[in-house]
C-alpha cells in the first residue's frame, strides 16, 4: 500500500465511508495533477492560473477592446449568434447552466402545448442528477418512457400509455454509457413524438461530439428537434454555461424566464470568452478525440483479456463518442485504490474518473479521451492495463 493510503486507511482509526470516499477522492485528484500520461485533462481540475489560461490569445476570436458585457448584450450576444449558426437555428439564448437551461425551455414548452408532461428516459440527467428541479420548481411532470440503458424507441414513444407536451431527448445519454441511437432510429422518434402532436426537445449537453457516430453536420442533428441545449463545459471544456437553441420566439421567451429564474447575471464575459475559445480550438478536434477513443477501447478490451481479467467490459464496444464506460468483476474499493497507486507509482494514470458499484463485486468507471489521449498508442494503453491489473485484488473465484 502507498504512503498515502496507509496515511488515509489506518486500521485503528475510524473512519466513516463518506470520509473514506472524501479521501480517495483526493488522492485521485492528486495523482492525476502528478500524473505524467493521461488520456484526458479535463480543465476544471486545473488551478486557477491554469483555467484563466483559456482566456489567452482570444484577438483572432472576439475583439477585446470592445466594452464588457452588461446583463447579456456585448459578448453575450456574440456567442448566441455564433451558437445559432452551427446549430442552424434561429436564435439562442445563453444561460450560467444547464439546469436552468432546460427548465425554461420545457416550461416555456408546456405554455404553448397546455401540458406539463414531460416523456423521457429514467436515467435522463434531470431526473437523476438535478433533485427532481422539473417538478419542485418549474411545474412540470416527468414521465418516465423507459428505463433500458438505450435511447426510447419508435415504439415506446409512440404507445406510451400516458399524453405528454414535450419529448425529451438526451444526446448521447450519458448513464447509459455515452450512447446514441442511429441517425434511422433518432428520425423514427421524432417522427413518433410528432404524431402525438408533441414537441421535441433535444438535451445535447454533449451533442457536440455526436456528429461522427451520425455522419451529419450538427446543424442536420439539431434541426430533428424543436428546441436544443448544449454546454460550453462537458466537452468544449469552458468556465461554465449553456446555450438554448430554437425558434426567436422560444428564446425570446427564454430570456424572460432567465431573467424570473436568476440566471440574468450582471457579467459574463469571462465565461463567453471561454465557450468561444471552445468553440473555435475544441469543437474541431472533437472528431479526431472520437476516433482514437475507439483505438482506446479495442485496446483496453485486448489488454484485460491478455491479462485475464474475467468479464471485463468496455461499453459500448464501438464508442459513439469521446466518452465510454469500463466494467470490471472487482468491489469498488479494489478498482480504485489500484488506479489510484497506478498513477502515484508510475506516473500513469488509465483510469483517471471515480469508480461506482453497480451490484455486488462490479465497478463501472467512465473514460474520456481528449488531446492528451492522442499521444498514446494501443500498445500505451495495453501496457498500461497490465501495471493496473497487476494492483488489483485477486478476481473473483482465482486461486
Amino acid at each position: 500500500m502507498s504512503d498515502a493510503a496507509e496515511q488515509t486507511e489506518r486500521p485503528d482509526e475510524p473512519v466513516t465511508d463518506e470520509e473514506r470516499r472524501r479521501r480517495r477522492r483526493e488522492r485521485r485528484i492528486s495523482a492525476y495533477r502528478g500524473a505524467k500520461h493521461v488520456l484526458a485533462r479535463p480543465g476544471f481540475l486545473g488551478t486557477l492560473r491554469e483555467r484563466l489560461a483559456l482566456l489567452d490569445g482570444l484577438e483572432d476570436v472576439y475583439d477585446l477592446d470592445e466594452p464588457a458585457d452588461i446583463y447579456g448584450d456585448g459578448v453575450v450576444e456574440a456567442l448566441e449568434r455564433k451558437v445559432a449558426e452551427l446549430l442552424g437555428t434561429e436564435a439562442a439564448a445563453f444561460f450560467p447552466t444547464g439546469t436552468m437551461a432546460q427548465q425554461v425551455a420545457l416550461r416555456c414548452w408546456a405554455g404553448r402545448t397546455g401540458s406539463p408532461a414531460v416523456a423521457l428516459h429514467a436515467l435522463a440527467h434531470p431526473e437523476v442528477h438535478e433533485r427532481n428541479a422539473f417538478s419542485q420548481v418549474s411545474g412540470l411532470r416527468p414521465v418516465r418512457v423507459t428505463s433500458e440503458p438505450r435511447l426510447p424507441s419508435a415504439d415506446e414513444v409512440r404507445d406510451f400509455a400516458e399524453p405528454f407536451g414535450a419529448l425529451m431527448l438526451e444526446l448521447p445519454l450519458r448513464d447509459a454509457g455515452f450512447v446514441l441511437p442511429s441517425w434511422e432510429e433518432l428520425t423514427e422518434v421524432v417522427e413518433a413524438a410528432r404524431e402525438r402532436d408533441a414537441v421535441v426537445h433535444f438535451d445535447g449537453a454533449r451533442l457536440w461530439e455526436s456528429t461522427v457516430h451520425f455522419g451529419r453536420p450538427l446543424e442536420e442533428i439539431a434541426g430533428l428537434a424543436d428546441s436544443v441545449y448544449v454546454s460550453f463545459y462537458k466537452s468544449l471544456g469552458g468556465l461554465g454555461g449553456a446555450a438554448l437553441a430554437g425558434p426567436r420566439t422560444l428564446t425570446d421567451e427564454a430570456k424572460i424566464w432567465r431573467h424570473r429564474y436568476g440566471g440574468q447575471v450582471f457579467q459574463q464575459f469571462p465565461t463567453a470568452l471561454s465557450a468561444l475559445a471552445g468553440l473555435e480550438r475544441e469543437l474541431p478536434r472533437l472528431p479526431e478525440y472520437v476516433a482514437h477513443a475507439r483505438v482506446v477501447a479495442e485496446a483496453l478490451r485486448e489488454g484485460f483479456a491478455a491479462a485475464g481479467v474475467p468479464w471485463a467490459r468496455v461499453h459500448p464496444e464501438e464508442p459513439h463518442t469521446h466518452d465510454f464506460q469500463v466494467w470490471l468483476p472487482y468491489d469498488v474499493d479494489g478498482v480504485s485504490e489500484a488506479a489510484i497507486r497506478q498513477g502515484e507509482e508510475t506516473g500513469t494514470l488509465l483510469f483517471a474518473g471515480s469508480w461506482d458499484e453497480k451490484g455486488p463485486g462490479l465497478a463501472v468507471t467512465e473514460v474520456e479521451v481528449r488531446a492528451a489521449g492522442l499521444e498514446w498508442t494501443a500498445d500505451d494503453v495495453k501496457a498500461a492495463v497490465a501495471e493496473f491489473v497487476a494492483r488489483l485484488p485477486e478476481a473473483p473465484g482465482a486461486r
